[in-house]
């Protein structure tokens, strides 16, 4: 099987251009994927803070107005429990929720490097192939 010649690097070669321009593209956005995934860490912080001290300070309030109202803020122990077991339930939910999230995006990440292993397997068949074929199709000198 002969092997293909190999064009020495030149700038005006196509390929070399297009390897060239596709290095740039990728360095790009592996530059900025930090960026963003801090941009989104930050913004959703950000929103929990905001949410944590909206409640915070309604609270008071609230505690306030009702006292000046004379509304007694006493309930009976069983709602005390039932708002006890949901915030414990809302918990649990959450938690296994980041769970399921978590072993998604490990799956999607696995399924990602098996499809770049497939890309490799794929590529190396279809080299094979066209050597295959230049072999029939190259001209013998006899």
């Amino acid at each position: 099987m002969s092997k293909i010649n190999t064009t020495p690097v030149n700038s005006k070669d196509i390929f070399f251009k297009y390897q060239e321009n596709m290095d740039k593209m990728f360095n790009n956005v592996k530059r900025s994927v930090p960026v963003y995934h801090q941009s989104t860490t930050n913004v959703q912080q950000e929103f929990l803070q905001s949410f944590e001290n909206m409640v915070n300070l309604s609270i008071p309030i609230q505690k306030e107005f009702v006292e000046k109202m004379g509304i007694t803020s006493n309930i009976p122990v069983p709602i005390l429990h039932v708002i006890d077991n949901l915030s414990e339930e809302f918990v649990k939910v959450t938690s296994v929720q980041n769970q399921i999230i978590l072993t998604i995006f490990d799956a999607i990440q696995q399924n990602i490097k098996i499809s770049n292993d497939n890309v490799k397997s794929f590529t190396d068949l279809n080299k094979n192939i066209l050597y295959s074929w230049i072999s029939v199709f190259t001209p013998k000198c006899n």
